[in-house]
């Protein structure tokens, strides 16, 4: 057995590049969807829940506290954008277009390629539903960047109780 597989702590895939994490702190591809959490343009005290739904391409951006985003009106707003941008950079272009089964013309596009991809196909405003539990994931993240660095097991993270030989 390797000693990564004996230990409490997770292999993390590096990010295709390097990111600046005041913009978009949290991105991730789960659910189905795009999903993270974006910084505001105008209130440093604001963030937004934006995601974006595999295949269909449904959308919704709200506030952390689900007032909507007044530029999600029909078409994405710049939270969204800003989204597939780090998406990008993180996980890479592929990657993200294979996960939303975006179509586009070229075989490694750039973020603005697979916005154009998506917005071409008239995506619809989806439900904000999925804002709770992304927020509540971001902020758990948080906890755990605020946890002094130990090698010992975290109690938080060990997710399986132990198993105990049955007679």
């Amino acid at each position: 057995m390797p000693v990564w597989e004996r230990s409490s702590t997770a292999r993390v895939v590096p990010p295709a590049r390097p990111r600046k994490l005041a913009k978009v702190p949290f991105v991730e591809l789960a659910d189905g969807r795009l999903q993270g959490v974006v910084s505001s343009g105008s209130d440093t005290g604001r963030v937004y829940v934006s995601s974006i739904a595999a295949g269909t391409y449904a959308f919704a951006c709200s506030t952390n506290n689900n007032r909507p985003c007044g530029g999600a009106r029909g078409s994405f707003c710049n939270h969204l954008r800003a989204l597939v941008t780090e998406a990008v950079l993180q996980y890479g272009a592929g990657r993200v277009a294979r996960y939303l089964k975006a179509d586009t013309p070229d075989a490694e596009p750039g973020a603005a390629a697979l916005v154009s991809a998506m917005t071409a196909t008239r995506p619809a405003q989806g439900d904000t539903s999925a804002a709770a539990p992304v927020f509540s994931r971001f902020l758990r993240h948080l906890a755990y960047l605020e946890l002094e660095p130990t090698t010992l097991p975290v109690p938080e993270m060990h997710w399986f109780p132990p198993t105990r030989a049955v007679a």
